[in-house]
């Protein structure tokens, strides 16, 4: 069974540099919102925002994928019930397990250190400032996820972290 690793957090926290480690430890597929809403921005049909659009194109890609059998990371901010959501019911349409993960970085001036010097590896993506991300609406969790803390472990720790919670999801359906 496949499995669904959903990356939740504020901008600047380092879910996609978690998500790659990661995908090169497990062989899972990344894939990155911010890749999809920039093209969606540079398109003919120039969507912007992309509001729920980036969200899911990402989840049927993912959805496409976990039906074949690969596990998928969705690196997104996630910020509120209605996404979250969104990864349940990617994961129960293509019945595969469901691995909420909260990158978080508790270290509050390496966070903004990050925002404020971090450079787009993205094509046409604006990366948001320190006052956005830091006002950015986020809220509370309300079911159980892993909590990783880029301001107090290594991104190597991380995803073994992560990796690590994968085992006993995979091993429940072999």
């Amino acid at each position: 069974m496949s499995i669904l690793i959903s990356l939740s957090g504020l901008p600047g926290v380092g879910k996609t540099t978690v998500a790659k480690a990661l995908a090169a430890r497990t062989k899972a597929f990344h894939l990155r919102v911010d890749s999809v809403e920039a093209a969606l921005k540079r398109s003919v049909l120039n969507i912007h925002p992309a509001e729920d659009a980036g969200y899911l194109a990402i989840s049927s890609i993912a959805k496409d994928n976990l039906l074949l059998g690969f596990d998928v990371i969705a690196d997104t901010v996630n910020p509120i019930r209605t996404t979250r959501e969104l990864w349940s019911q990617t994961a129960t349409a293509s019945s595969a397990q469901l691995l909420n993960v909260e990158v978080v970085c508790s270290n509050e001036k390496l966070h903004r250190q990050r925002v404020e010097t971090r450079k787009s590896d993205v094509e046409g993506l604006v990366l948001p400032d320190w006052k956005k991300v830091s006002k950015r609406e986020f809220e509370p969790w309300q079911v159980d996820r892993v909590v990783v803390d880029t301001g107090t472990m290594t991104i190597d720790d991380c995803a073994a972290t992560i990796a690590q919670e994968m085992k006993p999801l995979r091993s429940r359906f072999r």
